[in-house]
C-alpha cells in the first residue's frame, strides 16, 4: 500500500544549513557517518526509555542494533535501526524544520569563512542533515514503535529546495536512511571503509553495529559472500568500562557523539563513586563555548542514565546554571528506571549526585589552572563569564570558584584577565589590607579612569572589571583570604597603612584650605551632588564622582536602566582636586555665572569619565564653547 506523494518545501534555514555544510564540511565528509550512528542510537535510547512503561513498543523485538550495508551496483549506503521511529509529524518537525532555539543567533554568527563556519555548525549539530555531504538523493524510511505496519512514512529529497512524504508499509519499526551517493563517493562502497570509520567515530556506541562479515574463500580460491552480521563495535557504554581500557581517541569521539560537537574537548573526568549513593560520571570539559551560552532557553548538557538505561537529557537539576558549559553522562545504579523531571526536583539523591560532580568539575578545572595554564586560558576566555556566575549562586563552592576568577590588572599589560586574586595577594604593598578594583564599560575606560591615580603614584595594583557579571561578582564576594575588596570608586579614601603621616597632614590642609572653593561649587551644583569635598585622590583630573560606600556603583546603575530595570538613583560625591590649574581658575573667579559654569563643567566632565550619560549633552556643548571663547578673547 502507498499512499500519494506529498511535496513539501524546506524551512528556510534548513535549506541555508543544507547549502552551509555541503560547501563548509565537506572535507571532513566521514562525520556523515558517525552523525547519523548517533542519531540511530539516540533513537534505540528513547525506546528503550518509552519501553519501560509500556513494553509492547519492543512488538517482541527488544534486541536493539543498527546495522549499516552498501549496494555497489546501486551506489547507496543504508543505515538501519530498530529504535522508536517516527511518524508523519515528526517526520516534518524533525526533519523538514529547525525547532531550535538559537537558530537566529546561529546564522548571524556565520561569517563566509567555511572554516570558521564548519566549527560553528558543528556547535549547532548538524545530526541527520550531513548525509548530504556524501549523497545526493537521501531517502529516509520509518515508523513509530506501537504504530501499525501501514503507518509507515518515506521521505525524500535532493538537498535542495523540498522534500516528498508518502505513507507506506514498513514490517518493521524503526528508520532506515538510504543514501544514493554523489559522484566521486565510490571509494566509501566497501566493506573495509566503513568499517574504519564506524571504528574510528562509533566504537563507543552501546548497541550492536552490525555489518556482513568479510568474504571468505573456497578450497578453489573462490570468494565466498557471507550474509552473517557481526558487531563492528564494542557495544558497551563507554563510561562502564575501566579507565585503562579506554584511550583518548575513544573518550574523545564519545565527548563529540554526547555533545554534537566537531572541536576535541579540553578536558574530561571520568570516575565511578561509590558509597550511600552509586553512580558513574563522565564529564567533559568544551574547547569552545557554543553560539547560544546566553540563550535563557537552552538545555543543559548532562544526559541522565539509570542502570545504563537512557532516562533523559538537559536535566537541569544535575548541574547549575554557572556549569552549564559541561557535557556528559551520568549513570546511577540508585535512581528508579521511572524517575520524572518532577521526582528529581526533589531527590535527595540527585542532590547529592549533583554535589559531588560540582566537586568533580571544580577539582578538573583547579587542576588545568594549576598544571595546564595555557589551556586553563583557553577555558577563561570562552567560559569565564559564566563561571563567574557561581560566585554568588553557590555559597558551598564560592572559595573554590573564587581562586579560578581571573582578571584584567593595572599591574599587568595587555588586554586578557590572567590575574587571580591569589597573584594579587602575593603582590599587595606591605600594610596593605584590601584588593582593591574597579568596574567599568570596557577596559580602557577602566584603565584611564581618574579613581586610579592616586593608586598608579603609590604602585598599588588595581583589578579591572569590565564583564557584566563582575558587578555581581563583588556584590557577593566580599572577601577572599582574609582581605576585603574594596572599590576604588565608592566612599571616601582610605588607604589604611598605605598612607604616612605626610598624606594625612596633605589631605587635612588640603581639605580646610578648600572650604571656600567646596562651598561655591556645593552652591553652584545645587541638589545634583550629595556633597563636595577636597581629596587627594587625584593627581592629574580635576575632579570624579564618587559612590556612597553602601550604595549601588554608577556602573551597575548604568547597566541596570539599560535592562529596563527601575533604580533609585542616589546622587554622588564631588571629589575636587584643588591643585588642578582649572580648579585653582574656579577658586580664584569673581565672577558667579562663570564661576557655576566652571563648577557644572567640572561635574560632566567627571561623569563622562566614568562611563555616564549627560542629561543635556547640546548645553554641555555651548558652556564649554562659550568659556573657550571668553578664554581666547
Amino acid at each position: 500500500m502507498s499512499a500519494q506523494k506529498e511535496t513539501l518545501g524546506f524551512q528556510t534555514e534548513v535549506k541555508q544549513l543544507l547549502h552551509l555544510m555541503i560547501h563548509s564540511l565537506y572535507s571532513n565528509k566521514e562525520i556523515f557517518l558517525r552523525e547519523l550512528i548517533s542519531n540511530a542510537s539516540d533513537a534505540a535510547d528513547k525506546l528503550r526509555f518509552e519501553g519501560l512503561a509500556k513494553p509492547e513498543l519492543f512488538e517482541n523485538d527488544a534486541e536493539l542494533n543498527i546495522t549499516v550495508s552498501f549496494d555497489k551496483e546501486a551506489r547507496t549506503i543504508t543505515i538501519s535501526d530498530n529504535g522508536i521511529g517516527m511518524n508523519r509529524d515528526e517526520v516534518i518537525a524533525n526533519i523538514g524544520t529547525i525547532a531550535k532555539s538559537g537558530t537566529k543567533a546561529f546564522f548571524e554568527q556565520l561569517s563566509g569563512d567555511s572554516k570558521k563556519d564548519a566549527n560553528l555548525i558543528g556547535q549547532f549539530g548538524v545530526g541527520f542533515y550531513s548525509a548530504f555531504i556524501v549523497a545526493d538523493k537521501v531517502s529516509l524510511t520509518t515508523r513509530r514503535a506501537g504504530s501499525a505496519a501501514s503507518e509507515g512514512v518515506r521521505w525524500e529529497s535532493q538537498g535542495e529546495g523540498e522534500y516528498t512524504l508518502e505513507q507506506v508499509e514498513k514490517a518493521g519499526r524503526g528508520t532506515d536512511i538510504v543514501l544514493h551517493l554523489k559522484e566521486g563517493e565510490d571509494d566509501l562502497l566497501n566493506d573495509w571503509a566503513l568499517k574504519r570509520i564506524v571504528r574510528t567515530y562509533s566504537d563507543h556506541i552501546s548497541i550492536p553495529i552490525l555489518m556482513k562479515k568479510g568474504n571468505s574463500y573456497g578450497e578453489n580460491g573462490e570468494v565466498i559472500e557471507s550474509d552473517e552480521l557481526e558487531a563492528v563495535n564494542a557495544a558497551s557504554a563507554l563510561w562502564t568500562r575501566s579507565k585503562s581500557e579506554i584511550s583518548d581517541e575513544q573518550y574523545i569521539e564519545f565527548y563529540k557523539h554526547v555533545a554534537h560537537d566537531f572541536t576535541d574537548p579540553l578536558a574530561w573526568s571520568h570516575a565511578r563513586v561509590e558509597g550511600r549513593q552509586e553512580y558513574t560520571e563522565l564529564l567533559y570539559i568544551p574547547a569552545r563555548a557554543p553560539f547560544d551560552m546566553w540563550d535563557r532557553e537552552r538545555k543543559q548538557g548532562i544526559k541522565l542514565y539509570v542502570r545504563r538505561v537512557f532516562i533523559m537529557e538537559d536535566s537541569d537539576k544535575l548541574m547549575p546554571q554557572y556549569l552549564r558549559f559541561v557535557r556528559g553522562v551520568i549513570d546511577s545504579n540508585d535512581l528508579p528506571l521511572n524517575v520524572s523531571r518532577e521526582i528529581l526536583q526533589e531527590s535527595k539523591d540527585i542532590d547529592a549526585i549533583r554535589a559531588g560532580c560540582v566537586k568533580k568539575v571544580l577539582g578538573l578545572l583547579e587542576d588545568l589552572a594549576s598544571n595546564q595554564p595555557e589551556k586553563y586560558a583557553a577555558f577563561w576566555k570562552e567560559f569565564g563569564q559564566v563561571l563567574k556566575e557561581g560566585v554568588g549562586e553557590d555559597h558551598a563552592n564560592k572559595e573554590r570558584i573564587a581562586k579560578l576568577l581571573r582578571f584584567a590588572s593595572t599591574a599587568v599589560d595587555g588586554d586578557e584577565p590572567t590575574v587571580s586574586l591569589s597573584d594579587y595577594i602575593g603582590r599587595m604593598k606591605e600594610g596593605q589590607d584590601k584588593i582593591y578594583f574597579i568596574t567599568a564599560d570596557t577596559l580602557a575606560a577602566a584603565r584611564n579612569s581618574p579613581h586610579l591615580e592616586v593608586f598608579k603614584k603609590k604602585g598599588v595594583e588595581v583589578l579591572l572589571l569590565t564583564d557584566r557579571v563582575d558587578e555581581w561578582v563583588v556584590g557577593s564576594l566580599f572577601e577572599f583570604d582574609g582581605k576585603s575588596l574594596q572599590s576604588v570608586a565608592k566612599g571616601q579614601l582610605d588607604l589604611g597603612a598605605l598612607e604616612d603621616e605626610a598624606d594625612k597632614e596633605a589631605q587635612k590642609q588640603a581639605e580646610e584650605a578648600a572650604k571656600p572653593l567646596v562651598e561655591k561649587v556645593q552652591n553652584a551644583l545645587g541638589d545634583k551632588v550629595k556633597e563636595v569635598r577636597a581629596t587627594v585622590r587625584l593627581t592629574d583630573s580635576p575632579a570624579c564622582l564618587v559612590a556612597g560606600e553602601h550604595d549601588m556603583s554608577a556602573h551597575l546603575e548604568r547597566m541596570l536602566k539599560a535592562a529596563g530595570q527601575k533604580v533609585e538613583t542616589s546622587k554622588p560625591t564631588l571629589e575636587i582636586n584643588p591643585e588642578h590649574v582649572l580648579v585653582k581658575r574656579l577658586a580664584e573667579e569673581s565672577d558667579a555665572g562663570r564661576a557655576a559654569d566652571l563648577a557644572q563643567v567640572l561635574y560632566d566632565q567627571a561623569l563622562l569619565a566614568e562611563g555616564g550619560k549627560l542629561e543635556d549633552p547640546a548645553t554641555f556643548v555651548k558652556r564649554i564653547n562659550k568659556l573657550l571663547l571668553e578664554l581666547t578673547a
